[in-house]
């Protein structure tokens, strides 16, 4: 784990809009909405508090944990499924790293080295998201759409509570709007993104084999057959290979899985 990703300007962007968003939330728009001493504004700060705590420790999860390394000493099982349908062993060596990728592995150029099942290199946790953080990353998208959307709740109960006193205040007015446009925009932004890899989640997809799987599936219907990707063994199963099989830690953005087990995957073949 490294620290230094934190010296970033897009992570301590992000971590300034917790931070921003958090006291507003609570010292504007709760405080002004039922106060906070009153016990509907202690349940609602204790509740938000809760979610924003989330975030926050997701997003250390994504930028401090190594997002899966190939081992130096690995080498192919021909014999594995996911090898025997590649052309040929050569196809599977990294022409920049000079090492032979398991399957499912990518170079990144941002951190020049291949990265266990990378999704993508994210400029806001200034890391890979691969095998090893992609469950903390998901789980980051779902708490911060979550806070999003109820900060945007208590935005309008504290406008529509206290419209009358917001026309007579232009400047409280306009920052009162301000934050609802920017709540609503950030609330649709990180739906959308969740919304997408739950997606990718259900298809056993990453956003790399999303647009690889584009082109195989244009050829399948090209030639009048079906296509289904390699490594969708149904929608139960696709789950928990990243949320895990105890549906009560699926929440928790804690990695528990062995990075060995990203050296070869399942695939439709198998069932």
């Amino acid at each position: 784990m490294s620290c230094r990703r934190f010296l970033s300007i897009p992570v301590l962007s992000v971590i300034l809009v917790m931070g921003l968003v958090y006291y507003v939330t609570l010292f504007v728009f709760i405080d002004d909405w039922v106060g906070l001493q009153s016990s509907a504004g202690k349940l609602n700060a204790f509740l938000f508090s809760f979610l924003a705590s989330h975030c926050l420790f997701s997003l250390s999860i994504c930028v401090l944990v190594d997002p899966g390394r190939v081992p130096a000493t690995y080498a192919p099982d021909v014999e594995d499924s996911a090898w025997s349908n590649s052309n040929a062993t050569e196809t599977r060596k990294c022409d920049k790293c000079f090492a032979y990728k398991p399957p499912r592995t990518h170079h990144c150029r941002v951190c020049r080295r291949c990265v266990l099942k990378m999704d993508h290199h994210c400029l806001w946790i200034n890391n890979c998201v691969g095998y090893t953080n992609y469950k903390a990353f998901f789980i980051l998208l779902f708490y911060a759409t979550v806070a999003s959307i109820y900060s945007t709740v208590l935005l309008v109960c504290c406008a529509f509570k206290n419209g009358d006193s917001y026309a007579g205040n232009v400047p409280l007015k306009t920052f009162i709007v301000s934050c609802g446009i920017f709540m609503v925009g950030l609330s649709i932004t990180l739906g959308t993104l969740l919304c997408w890899h739950i997606y990718l989640i259900a298809h056993n997809m990453t956003t790399i084999e999303h647009y690889d799987s584009k082109r195989a599936s244009w050829l399948a219907r090209k030639s009048g057959q079906s296509y289904r990707h390699q490594f969708d063994v149904g929608v139960y199963r696709n789950i928990t290979s990243v949320l895990g099989h105890n549906m009560i830690k699926w929440l928790c953005p804690t990695f528990t899985r062995n990075p060995e087990d990203a050296l070869s995957f399942s695939t439709s073949r198998d069932n």
